[in-house]
């Protein structure tokens, strides 16, 4: 019972150690729980929002539109569990300018419904439920109406119906399919969430300028009352057992990937043929059902000219005869039968065929209105034949052009990757947390110094006691676990409090910032217990070992060592005493000081240590922000040369650039060809995704330059080679020294480091139209926001079997190099940015500009919220850490020299000099600390590519000279404010008790 309440006497009057190892373990696990829970909770309730509102596992998109032939292939794919029909249609409505919604069907097999927010849902025909982004931007309310207008609707029906064919593989689809169509008298009666996008148009956004892939401003839910058509726009599937999965998971990925692949293979082949097959037999059916229409009309016509014909041969045949008989009876007058006369008279002259034609053209040649009518005739002959004549060569050139006319139907197989809200959302949490696993380490090697350093110390001052009770017979075990047992529970102390900071505290913080960013109904804070009790259980191993360490240490000798005072340590000289000019101008005080740092090495190596590691710590949580900051200037305004990039649909490229160039504000400008597409590591050689070494891909934006204009894009985009480094880092080559060539494409730093791409590597890239080739990458160029791929117009042929660009490199004429179309322009612009920001908003009210993106208001705009406040969150934890630390130190510092501090007050120092006495080696070993931190703070900052690895993002870390200001003054203000608790435990020396003999 003794030893218990020694021991509790003990513990009680090592409160202040106490207090350190728990207040390191509380931040250790803060950290390291925190931000795993913050994004573990975000992901589960998200994963919960998605499963609840069926949130589609696989998207499949057709070029042609799907029939009920391919839904119905869709769902005998192994392991889809539903498949649902999507009808959609693009509108376009008047609100400050012309804006575009897509009208889309709420689904009645229960996949991609929308969350009711206000209101009810829609149920007749005219009824509407907007997104709250909707009615922010219009000033709408539930009851509102609107008008709108289905985008190109009436120029494509009237199209297809004169051609005949030209727009039978989009409008048409098999004879009985129609496009859907939905009512335009509006109102709305509801405002909901859309699954597939949770950004939060109340908050603030994080990197939607350049993250968004919406293709239209809004999305109107309508129900299936008053929709018409029965052509499919997309259809949405849900996958079995993929429901039981986390959408983040890699398990949930690999199960929808076995559909897709099974999609992608024969299902997806066999219904793109049977569909075009029955585009082609639509197109067929109508120009027979054209034939046989002209086939009447000819018929009826030529029937009409034949009776009017017919009519005038019976009036001339009438006049034929009259003469002829005139002509007879005059002749039997003059002879001397009068018998004969009458008898010739009485019948009319046989003539023959020739006689009588001649008669005929004679009488029609006398007559004027004859002449007419005969004309009249031959003309309206002549012109049917002609009619006819046209018609069958024009329907002929149909038969001969429908085939080419009608492309290639292609199937877009999509999983939830390309939901442009749901990666974002995916890549900022998994970002986050990769920085939540990094950080924690630091924390947990800083706690085991001071640990050891702390107990270390307990055990020595307790040296005698020790050996008393080894004396007694007391185990050595049963001695050690006094300590032992002080820090277990320090460490459960600590660590319970840092799990309520840690499921509780940080995790509040970071979903108010993620809520500020994303909607995410029905979030919660939820308590791991796996989890928790492991990041316990890490920090209770760690103090534990180093107080193992320091026991072992002093029990190692005999209870009659351990009775006897620790012998002084020998005195040696130090390094700088043998530099004899500097030593003998150095004071008294100064001396002793730089003896007692030197000569004590591992208070040394503790103190300088652990400043280092938390001032690295402040300095990498600054370098993040830094380089977050620096990233939008440097894309937008170093990497990116051109003001202005316009993209338009293939159709209005022509009009597009005929518009910018007719304003008169392009002072350069290069035409190239922009196509949304896909880059993977080949597997194998083939491009075929499901060979090994396939390891993920990336969206990608694949740019084709004109063969005659390779030399200007490095007038448009910077280009420097790069190089990987050690530890994730990368050498950047001279500006100007990359230059595109016909024989490999040139991948952005981006995409490069999130698959592991390099110079000479072979990748499958997948262009606008779905074509996979494998392609060399002949270098990678810096690049830190979004992935652009540069390819020349040959390689591009090369590579897609552009059959019209194949000689495109040695084409003399205008004409042959117009091979593809070039739907977009980078330009360069003059003006002020604000003036380049407006006339990008205006390119985009034109019809024929699909997007105009301003350079200088991308670099203005960019943001990464969430990253920021992570860093402020890491900064102050490793702040906190720091105060700990130098507390930590600082105590134990005075604990091992009382005697010296009690030997200086009795020489005479007042209570201000023994302050600085002491203080001065302290401030010494901080500032040691800090030039010591402060370039290992920027070592672990460059190693943050590794650990911050997103998708469209490169981070390329920089470092401010503030930020290295902020860390150190941060750290010697933190030093100074552990002074101000020092100081009062130096007054409080007492020499008289403090000299007394140990013995």
């Amino acid at each position: 019972m003794a030893f218990v309440k020694d021991m509790l006497r003990m513990w009680a009057h090592s409160w202040k150690r106490f207090i350190s190892i728990a207040m390191i373990t509380l931040l250790g696990v803060a950290v390291l729980t925190g931000i795993y829970a913050g994004c573990r909770d975000a992901f589960r309730s998200t994963d919960r929002f998605f499963d609840a509102q069926g949130l589609h596992d696989v998207q499949v998109l057709s070029t042609a539109g799907l029939s009920n032939g391919d839904i119905a292939a869709l769902r005998k794919v192994n392991g889809v569990a539903k498949v649902q029909a999507e009808r959609s249609q693009e509108v376009t409505f008047d609100l400050d300018g012309r804006k575009s919604a897509t009208m889309q069907e709420i689904g009645t097999d229960g996949i991609d419904q929308p969350y009711l927010q206000e209101g009810r849902m829609p149920k007749k025909a005219g009824e509407i439920a907007v997104t709250r982004k909707f009615i922010r931007d219009s000033g709408k309310r539930i009851g509102s109406r609107l008008t709108v207008t289905p985008e190109s609707a009436s120029s494509d029906t009237s199209d297809a119906d004169n051609s005949g064919t030209d727009n039978s593989g989009t409008n048409e689809a098999s004879g009985t399919d129609e496009a859907p169509s939905f009512p335009t008298k509006l109102t709305i009666v509801g405002v909901v969430l859309d699954p597939q996008n949770l950004s939060n148009p109340d908050g603030y956004s994080a990197m939607t300028s350049f993250r968004s892939t919406a293709t239209t401003d809004y999305t109107f839910f309508a129900p299936s009352d008053g929709v018409t058509g029965t052509l499919c726009t997309s259809a949405t599937l849900l996958v079995k057992g993929a429901a039981a999965e986390s959408t983040f998971d890699e398990s949930y990925e690999n199960t929808v990937k076995q559909v897709t692949d099974r999609i992608d293979g024969t299902v997806k082949t066999d219904r793109q043929k049977a569909r075009r097959q029955e585009l082609l037999d639509a197109g067929n059916r109508k120009i027979a059902d054209a034939r046989a229409e002209a086939d009447k009309k000819f018929a009826d016509a030529q029937s009409q000219i034949d009776a009017n014909r017919q009519q005038f041969n019976q009036q001339v045949d009438q006049i034929v005869s009259m003469q002829a008989g005139a002509a007879a009876a005059g002749a039997a007058a003059n002879g001397a039968n009068a018998g004969a006369a009458a008898a010739a008279g009485a019948t009319t002259p046989q003539l023959d065929e020739t006689t009588r034609e001649t008669m005929r053209e004679t009488i029609i040649a006398a007559s004027p209105e004859l002449t007419q009518a005969k004309q009249q005739l031959d003309q309206a002959q002549s012109q049917l034949n002609e009619q006819k004549a046209s018609t069958e060569q024009t329907l002929k050139t149909k038969e001969n052009e429908l085939k080419t006319s009608i492309p290639q139907v292609r199937w877009y197989v999509q999983d939830r990757q390309s939901l442009g809200g749901f990666s974002a959302l995916k890549s900022d949490l998994d970002s986050i947390q990769s920085l939540g696993n990094a950080f924690p380490i630091v924390f947990l090697l800083v706690a085991v110094m001071m640990s050891l350093t702390a107990m270390a110390r307990m055990v020595e001052e307790d040296r005698s006691l020790i050996g008393t009770y080894v004396g007694l017979g007391y185990g050595r075990l049963a001695v050690a676990s006094r300590y032992l047992l002080f820090a277990l529970l320090a460490c459960l102390i600590g660590g319970g409090l840092g799990l309520i900071a840690g499921f509780l505290g940080i995790p509040a913080f970071l979903l108010v910032v993620l809520q500020g960013m994303y909607v995410m109904p029905g979030l919660r804070l939820e308590y791991d217990w796996l989890y928790g009790s492991l990041g316990i259980a890490l920090f209770v191993v760690g103090v534990l070992a180093a107080t193992i360490y320091a026991c072992v240490q002093e029990m190692r000798q005999t209870p009659a060592s351990l009775l006897r005072p620790k012998a002084p340590r020998a005195g040696s000289r130090i390094l700088l005493e043998r530099i004899r000019p500097v030593w003998n101008r150095i004071g008294f005080l100064g001396k002793v000081t730089a003896r007692n740092i030197f000569r004590f090495k591992s208070r040394l190596i503790m103190t300088v240590g652990g400043v280092a590691g938390c001032t690295a710590l402040i300095v990498c949580g600054l370098a993040i922000n830094d380089t977050v900051a620096d990233l939008g200037i440097k894309q937008y305004r170093d990497i990116y040369q051109y003001d202005l990039m316009v993209v338009s649909d293939d159709s209005d490229a022509s009009a597009m650039r005929t518009k910018v160039a007719s304003d008169g504000r392009v002072t350069s400008s290069l035409d190239v060809r922009i196509e949304s597409g896909d880059l993977a590591i080949s597997g194998g050689g083939d491009g075929d995704s499901g060979k090994a070494g396939s390891s993920g891909s990336e969206s990608i934006q694949l740019v084709a330059v004109p063969e005659k204009h390779l030399s200007d894009l490095g007038e448009m985009v910077t280009l420097q080679p790069v190089s990987s480094g050690m530890l994730g880092t990368s050498g950047v080559g001279k500006t100007g020294s990359l230059k595109l060539d016909d024989d490999g494409v040139i991948v952005a730093q981006s995409a490069a480091s999130a698959l592991g791409v390099k110079a000479g590597s072979k990748v499958r890239l997948t262009n606008g139209d779905g074509v996979r080739a494998t392609a060399k990458v002949s270098a990678v160029n810096r690049n830190l926001i979004g992935s652009d791929v540069y390819v020349s117009e040959t390689y591009y042929a090369k590579l897609f079997d552009s059959k019209d660009a194949k000689n495109t490199k040695n084409s003399k004429s205008s004409e042959d190099s117009e091979a593809l179309t070039w739907n977009a322009m980078l330009v360069k612009l003059s003006g002020s940015d604000t003036s380049q920001t407006d006339y990008a908003e205006s390119l985009e009210e034109d019809s024929s500009v699909m997007k105009a993106v301003s350079c200088a208001h991308m670099a203005d705009s960019f943001k990464f919220d969430l990253m920021g406040a992570v860093v402020a969150l890491i900064v102050a934890l490793a702040g906190g850490l720091a105060l700990v630390v130098l507390f930590t130190l600082a105590n134990t510092n005075v604990s091992e020299r009382v005697r010296e501090m009690a030997t200086l007050k009795v020489l005479g120092f007042f209570d201000r000099e023994v302050h600085h006495y002491v203080n001065r080696e302290m401030m010494i070993l901080t500032v040691m600390g800090v030039i010591l931190g402060l370039p290992l703070g920027r070592l672990v900052g460059g190693m943050l590519t590794m650990a911050l690895n997103m998708p469209s993002l490169y981070f390329e870390v920089e470092v401010k000279p503030l930020s290295y200001v902020i860390a150190a003054v941060a750290t010697m203000a933190f030093a100074l404010l552990v002074q101000l608790f020092v100081n009062p435990v130096l007054d409080r020396i007492d020499p008289i008790s403090s000299l007394k003999s140990v013995e």
